[in-house]
C-alpha cells in the first residue's frame, strides 16, 4: 500500500542513516582521543574496571617513589658505615704502631682521639631527610627500625599496603650505663658452671629484650690454692652471684637497644667479654666464650671437680634507666699510651672493625632489597598499563578502516533516503 501520509522507506532510511552517523562519531572520537573506552556511556563495565587499574597504576608510582627515597636514605647509611670502617682500619694501623714500646705513644693516643671525632662526625651526618640510620639509641619502641612503603595489595573489595622494615645499626661512641637501683634485676637468669664437665651451653633464648634492659656476663673462678689458675683473675663478683650493684659496674654487660634480638645480644656480650679477656690477660685454655645463635657456649680445658668456674646472664628490666651506648662504645676505652692499654686495644679494635663490616654488609643487602623490590614494582606498574591499554585504547588500523566503511555506508543511506524520498512523486502521475 502507497500513503502520502507515511514513508515507511523513507523512515527506514532515515534510521538507518541516523545510526551510522551514531557510529561515525563514535569513530571519529575513538580517532580524536586514541580511546575506545573514553567514559562511562562508552562502556560501563570496561571504563569502571580500566579507572580501579588506573588508581592502582598511580599508587604504584607512589610506592615507587618510596623505594627511591629508602633506597637513597640506605644508600647514606652504608656509605657511612664504609668510611667508618676504613677509619677504623686506619685506627688499627696506629694501634699495631703502638705495640712498639719505643714509639711515642702520646701521639699515636692523639691520631686514636682525631680519628674517633671523625667517626662521631660521620654518624652525626649520615641522614637522608631527616633519617639517620646510624643512631639507634632511643628506648622508644619502634624507634630501632624504619619502615618503607614496598607495594599496595589490592584483595576482594579492599586495599592493603605492605612495608619493608629495615633495622638501624648505631655506629655511635657514646657510653653506656647500667643502673645502680631501680628496675627488676634478676641475677643467675641462666647459668652453668664448668667442672669436669668442661663445656656449658648458656642458653639465653628464653630471656626478653627491650630496649634499655641490661644483660651482664658474669664468672666466679674457685681454685683455693691457685694451682690451676689464678682464683681472682677469673671472679668479676665477690661473691657466686653478680648484684645489681655489681652489674651496674661491671665491664661484660650491654644495654639493648630497640630491635636487638637476644642473639645480638649474645654477640655484644661476647664482645665485652673478649675486650675483658685482652684486658686482663686472661687464657682461652681457662675459659673461652663463643656465641652459638641465641646462647654462649662456655669451656675449659682445665676446669675438674675441685677447680671451677661458675658463669651466669644476668639481667635489669629497662625501666631501671639505663642508658644505652652507642655500637662503636669500645673506642672511647682505648687507650694505648701504657703496654697493657695498648694490648687490649688490638683486641677491642678488631671486634669493632667485624661490628662496622657486618652494619655496612646488612645495609648493602638491604639496599638489595629495596632494588629487587623496585623492580618488581615497575614490572606490575608497566603491566598494569598495558592491561589499562587492552581495554582503553582504540587499534588505529582497524579504526580508520571501520571509518571509510561507515562513510560509504553514510553515502548509500543518503542516496537511500533520498530515493525513499522521491516515491511519493510516483503517486501524482495517478492523478494525471
Amino acid at each position: 500500500m502507497s500513503s502520502i501520509l507515511t514513508n515507511e522507506g523513507a523512515t527506514t532510511a532515515l534510521a538507518t542513516l541516523r545510526n551510522i552517523n551514531a557510529q561515525i562519531a563514535q569513530t571519529q572520537n575513538e580517532i580524536s582521543t586514541g580511546k575506545r573506552t573514553a567514559d562511562p556511556s562508552s562502556n560501563g563495565a570496561v571504563w569502571s574496571i580500566s579507572k580501579t587499574m588506573r588508581a592502582d597504576i598511580a599508587g604504584f608510582k607512589t610506592v615507587s617513589a618510596s623505594l627511591s627515597l629508602g633506597q637513597a636514605t640506605l644508600s647514606v647509611a652504608r656509605q657511612g658505615a664504609e668510611t667508618i670502617t676504613e677509619l677504623l682500619s686506619d685506627m688499627k694501623t696506629e694501634i699495631v704502631a703502638s705495640q712498639e714500646a719505643n714509639v711515642d705513644r702520646s701521639k699515636i693516643q692523639n691520631k686514636i682521639t682525631a680519628l674517633r671525632e671523625q667517626i662521631d662526625g660521620i654518624v652525626a651526618t649520615a641522614a637522608f631527610n631527616g633519617q639517620n640510620l646510624l643512631k639507634n639509641t632511643e628506648t622508644t619502641a619502634g624507634s630501632g627500625v624504619i619502615n618503607v612503603l614496598g607495594s599496595i595489595d589490592r584483595g576482594e573489595g579492599s586495599v592493603s599496603s605492605t612495608h619493608l622494615t629495615f633495622n638501624r645499626r648505631d655506629m655511635g661512641t657514646g657510653v653506656s650505663a647500667v643502673s645502680g637501683s631501680g628496675g627488676d634485676y634478676t641475677e643467675d637468669a641462666v647459668t652453668q658452671t664448668l667442672n669436669a664437665t668442661q663445656s656449658a651451653t648458656l642458653d639465653m633464648s628464653s630471656l626478653e629484650v627491650e630496649a634499655g634492659a641490661a644483660f651482664s656476663f658474669s664468672i666466679y673462678g674457685t681454685d683455693a690454692n691457685d694451682s690451676t689458675f689464678t682464683q681472682d683473675d677469673y671472679r668479676t663478683t665477690t661473691g657466686a652471684s653478680e648484684t645489681q650493684a655489681q652489674m651496674a659496674t661491671s665491664e661484660i654487660s650491654y644495654v639493648a637497644r630497640d630491635g636487638d634480638s637476644i642473639g645480638d645480644v649474645a654477640k655484644a656480650l661476647k664482645r665485652a667479654w673478649d675486650d675483658y679477656a685482652a684486658g686482663y690477660d686472661l687464657s682461652t685454655d681457662v675459659l673461652d666464650v663463643q656465641v652459638s645463635g641465641e646462647s654462649l657456649v662456655v669451656s675449659s680445658t682445665v676446669t675438674d671437680g675441685t677447680d671451677t668456674i661458675r658463669t651466669a646472664i644476668n639481667t635489669l628490666s629497662a625501666d631501671a634507666g639505663s642508658t644505652i651506648g652507642g655500637g662503636l662504645e669500645a673506642i672511647g676505652e682505648i687507650d694505648v699510651t701504657d703496654n697493657t692499654g695498648a694490648a687490649k686495644a688490638l683486641s677491642q679494635i678488631e671486634g669493632l672493625i667485624n661490628y662496622a663490616i657486618d652494619a655496612a654488609a646488612a645495609f648493602g643487602s638491604d639496599q638489595g632489597r629495596i632494588e629487587t623490590q623496585s623492580e618488581f614494582v615497575g614490572k606490575i606498574t608497566a603491566t598494569l598499563q598495558d592491561g589499562v591499554g587492552q581495554l582503553e585504547d582504540a587499534d588505529m588500523e582497524d579504526t580508520s578502516a571501520r571509518l571509510q566503511a561507515l562513510q560509504v555506508q553514510q553515502q548509500l543511506a543518503v542516496q537511500a533516503l533520498s530515493i525513499a524520498n522521491a516515491a511519493p512523486r510516483q503517486l501524482l502521475a495517478l492523478f494525471r
